[in-house]
């Protein structure tokens, strides 16, 4: 048929799930060819095109393989995991086993990996959009590197994701570029150019250009202090300087380069300051002591070649070859002998292929992996065997290891529980042969006999202003060799800056040892400083994503650890939306709904250690399946919470008159399950387990009513839901400790503020492009439900008090069906609307509605009455209001005007999916 590269599914990725290997073949297909002809092109300009020369390529798992085997789905991240290899074969101390953080910050993006004496592998990752099934080191990449864009959008200092890429490259490139990180370091006096080849300008022959950077800091510059004239007395500083501004960027980018490194640790329960960060990359070092100092970490390692460490890892690695098979079977005794029978052919395998290579069977060493799972739950875990033999018993285990002891060991570890009782299955068997290397680091610097060298002193701008700042060559160091900050430390590919404060010390392998200060208590104002506003955006957005990830491992159903039906958010003492995960979107706009219902209706008193339940519709509910769980903030010397937590789950089902609680005929609320308008879940702290079980099974007193069909995972999933609130209360009491009650909540309104000037500037380009005829611009609407239910929407825009009114009025009476929709999801798809309709990133919290007024009519299908079914609603009629609304703006054309839902099941279980 004329195909010159196949790739099969089974021979690229030998695992069970359809659905991602097929997604991984069709990336292999794609990739291979192209990989294919880079590697000819390659070989081409060798003699005799390398033959019978032995070339290895790194793999995205951090082995070698043979270029013949090179393969374009193993290739993905093949770059990023010779940093990891490189620095942990460099960094980690196996004597003290201090876990390492690698920082590898280059021109685009920056890359975070974790290493506590072995690599850590993902089996299942999804890139742009496709989910891939291959073997890859753990990494977090964020959009933050040397070549980030610096903007100024709305009043908040931003740090990308855009790049000025390598050409044009940053504005100091000299080809007209944009300012970018890069020029903030040469502007702080952090980068000096006359030890930078002149490579730069038009013709590639020029030094960096710092006229050009100062330049476009300088217009960014002046664009802030505009901002800052213009609120007045709300801000308390008026005029920054170039370096202050610069400076401001820098912290920025420091905040969104910490976010992924508390996720690979506080989200998988270990402590972040417990750990060594090794930065890397060709601007690592420019911002080591800073991220460092951030996370609680004491000591950062940076390498002699930290430059090139991706490709000096390459060089350490080993070769790897692996074997693996699909197995679907279960861990039992009976089964035992097979599962060894299986490894044991997997290793021949592996140590065969090996050999063929070169290697002495001393220098191949296996290691025994099972892909185990708890029956009924989709979240697999990749389990090496235990290498004590002491522990392996036959009779219990498997002769190659004590799996299930490795399984419900990490299980209890990132998911904070077991499920004693439940069958453990086996989805695959791994075997992973490594021909070992053997390189090693070597030493050849000579001991320090006095001061270090010094090669000049410059001026360097820090927090507290320019500091004299001592320049040293690396090159020109000794072992033992102490640098005190402030110092810059020159090498040929990377610029090392130690912060006033810390310390920096040669080991004997040459590379730099920094040992950190304790970060100072934080003098903060609450009037409204631009570069605080962008670093409480990301605190307060960190926040939201840490109570997501617990709330992810502890759960239990599919639902919420899986598809990840869940939304964890931040709310101020008036219920206001403050910062949320970037989650499901019909749940955070209606979510502050719920929280403000339980404060201003309910009025309920709470106190420390009490946990709101709640999904009515007229609660703020969407629909009964979402259960919301808000847990009050309390703060010594304060009688009344100072924020509020909360989070809301899909229960897959909660009763009703059909399995998964979304009944296609239901006609009145109780058919949808279980009812909750405001139930105290927790009272001071013990968990009201007997009534909250009679609440979940109430339903089934009603004839042709069930109660709950999973008792069991609704108890075990609010239980995670509390601990993820709780997780939220700790992380916002560390951050009053740091900065104090009154400036916290300063920054919370002024966050939300700049969301409202977000919304309105919109609202004035909006007017403006539809041509208003004096103050008021009117926008209109109209769609259609399948039944012919009109959904209508006018919106009248007042360009110069940037505001506009939402009316419904014209909009269908309520249904006798459940497409009926709450207020709090009309508000819902309202928020999500005018945040998709401004260009940029901007938090998601109640300032975006400041602007707005909404009218929605009672007794109609966006305010029904109160036993009016809703479970549709939330899935369909949402997703028509959207549609609505974009076509009222112009903005884009309908969707299907469905979430696209599934349900299934009978007595004893349920499953639903959208």
């Amino acid at each position: 048929m004329g195909f010159e590269h196949v790739s099969l599914s089974s021979e690229v990725m030998p695992m069970l799930r359809a659905v991602p290997r097929g997604y991984t073949a069709c990336v292999d297909a794609y990739l291979t060819p192209c990989i294919d002809e880079y590697i000819r092109n390659f070989t081409s300009g060798f003699d005799e095109g390398l033959k019978n020369v032995r070339v290895l390529f790194m793999q995205s798992d951090g082995g070698l393989t043979p270029v013949d085997r090179f393969i374009g789905s193993r290739a993905i991240v093949s770059g990023p995991a010779g940093g990891v290899v490189g620095y942990a074969m460099t960094s980690y101390d196996k004597i003290q086993k201090v876990p390492v953080i690698g920082f590898d910050m280059g021109g685009t993006s920056t890359d975070v990996s974790r290493y506590a004496g072995a690599v850590e592998h993902v089996f299942e990752t999804t890139i742009a959009g496709v989910t891939i099934q291959a073997p890859q080191l753990d990494i977090n990449t964020v959009a933050a590197g040397g070549g980030s864009k610096l903007f100024l959008i709305s009043g908040v200092l931003a740090v990308g994701p855009e790049s000025a890429g390598a050409n044009p490259g940053p504005a100091c490139y000299g080809r007209g570029g944009p300012a970018a990180i890069t020029d903030a370091n040469l502007c702080l006096g952090r980068l000096l150019p006359e030890y930078f080849p002149k490579i730069f300008g038009k013709s590639n022959d020029s030094p960096l250009d710092e006229v050009a950077a100062r330049h476009t800091l300088q217009a960014l510059t002046n664009s802030v202090n505009e901002f800052l004239d213009r609120e007045g007395d709300r801000v308390n500083k008026t005029n920054l300087s170039l370096e202050e501004v610069a400076m401001g960027f820098i912290r920025v980018a420091n905040e969104a380069m910490c976010r992924p490194i508390r996720s690979i640790t506080q989200g998988k329960g270990y402590d972040t300051s417990q750990h060594v960060l090794a930065c890397f990359g060709g601007a690592g070092g420019q911002h080591a002591c800073a991220i460092a100092r951030s996370l609680g970490m004491s000591k950062v390692i940076i390498h002699r070649y930290s430059g090139i460490l991706s490709a000096y890892g390459m060089a350490l690695a080993d070769v790897v070859h692996e074997e693996q098979e699909p197995c679907a079977t279960t861990y039992t005794q009976d089964n035992f002998q097979f599962l060894d029978r299986r490894i044991d052919c997997l290793r021949q395998n592996c140590i065969e292929e090996l050999v063929g290579q070169g290697f002495n069977r001393t220098q191949i060493k296996t290691e025994a992996f099972l892909n185990m799972l708890y029956k009924g739950t989709d979240c697999a875990l990749m389990c090496q065997s235990s290498h004590d033999e002491a522990e392996i018993a036959t009779e219990k285990c498997c002769k190659n290891g004590d799996f299930r002891k490795v399984f419900t060991t990490r299980y209890k570890r990132e998911f904070g529980f077991m499920i004693p009782d439940r069958t453990i299955q086996v989805c695959d068997v791994r075997v992973r042969g490594i021909g070992m290397s053997g390189i090693a680091q070597s030493s050849s610097l000579s001991k320090s006999i006095g001061t270090p060298p010094l090669e000049r002193v410059t001026k360097c701008f820090f927090e507290d202003g320019y500091h004299d700042t001592n320049v040293y060559l690396l090159e020109l160091l000794r072992v033992n060799d102490t640098i005190v900050g402030p110092a810059i430390i020159i090498d040929k590919n990377s610029t090392i800056l130690v912060e006033p404060g810390c310390n920096a010390i040669i080991n004997e392998f040459g590379d730099v040892t920094i040992n950190i200060m304790k970060r100072s208590t934080q003098t903060v104002g609450d009037a409204l400083d631009v570069i605080q506003l962008s670093i409480f955006s990301h605190r307060f957005m960190s926040i939201a994503e840490q109570m997501g990830r617990i709330l992810q491992r502890t759960s239990i159903s599919t639902n919420i650890k899986e598809r990840l039906d869940f939304s964890c958010a931040l709310f101020g003492p008036d219920g206001g939306l403050v910062a949320n995960a970037p989650h499901i979107p019909v749940h955070l706009g209606a979510m502050q709904e719920t929280v403000k219902y339980q404060i201003e209706q309910v009025n309920v008193e709470l106190s420390d250690g009490d946990v709101i339940l709640a999904n009515h519709p007229q609660a703020g509910g969407s629909h009964l399946p979402d259960l919301t769980v808000i847990t009050p903030v309390f703060y010594p010397g304060n009688a009344k919470p100072v924020f509020f937590v909360a989070n809301r789950g899909h229960h897959a089902d909660i009763g009703g008159i059909t399995p998964g609680s979304m009944p296609a005929k239901s006609t009145n609320l109780q058919q949808e399950g279980a009812i909750f308008r405001s139930f105290k879940l927790v009272k001071n702290g013990i968990f009201q387990e007997k009534e909250v079980t009679e609440m979940f099974m109430r339903p089934g007193q009603i004839p042709g009513n069930s109660g709950t069909r999973n008792l069991h995972d609704n108890l075990a999933d609010l239980r995670a839901q509390v601990a993820a609130n709780q997780k939220g209360i700790v992380l916002v009491t560390e951050l009053i400790k740091e900065y104090s009650l009154r400036v916290v909540q300063a920054y919370m309104k002024h966050i939300q503020e700049n969301a409202e000037v977000a919304v309105r500037d919109m609202l004035r380009e909006v007017a403006k492009r539809n041509n208003a005829e004096g103050d008021t611009t009117t926008l209109s609407a109209v769609d259609f439900m399948d039944d012919g239910t009109p959904i209508q929407l006018k919106v009248t825009i007042n360009e110069k008090e940037a505001s506009a009114i939402f009316d419904f009025s014209g909009t269908g009476f309520e249904v006798a069906g459940n497409c009926n929709t709450p207020p709090a999801v009309t508000l819902s798809a309202l928020i999500y609307c005018l945040r998709c309709m401004i260009n940029h990133d901007i938090p998601l919290n109640q300032g975006c509605l400041n602007p707005i007024k909404t009218i929605i009519p009672k007794g109609t299908i966006l305010y029904p009455s109160e036993n009016a079914a809703v479970v549709g609603g939330n899935v369909l009629t949402s997703q028509r209001i959207v549609d609505v609304v974009f076509r009222a703006f112009s903005a884009c054309a309908a969707s299907q005007g469905c979430m696209n839902n599934i349900t299934f099941g009978d007595d004893n279980i349920a499953y639903y999916e959208t």
